[in-house]
């Protein structure tokens, strides 16, 4: 396996994104362990429902699997 060539970010930690070096591999999304990725904004969070929502998600997901186990039962 070739090692990755790793680049500098402007937030001083190396990167490998994906990308093929012309083989018939590629390279992950590699970073050190002790300089975590900064965080990216997430498109949906339950953090950012209201209790009111996460009780009805609950409750739908609650019906969903009992209608599961009522199909399985019959």
């Amino acid at each position: 396996m070739v090692p990755a060539a790793s680049h500098t970010q402007p937030h001083g930690h190396a990167h490998d994104h994906a990308h093929s070096h012309g083989h018939d591999h590629t390279h992950a999304h590699v970073h050190d362990a002790a300089v975590p990725h900064p965080a990216q904004a997430a498109h949906w969070s339950i953090l950012r429902m209201t209790m009111a929502s996460r009780l009805a998600a609950a409750l739908a997901v609650c019906a969903v699997l009992w209608g599961i186990v009522w199909l399985a039962m019959r």
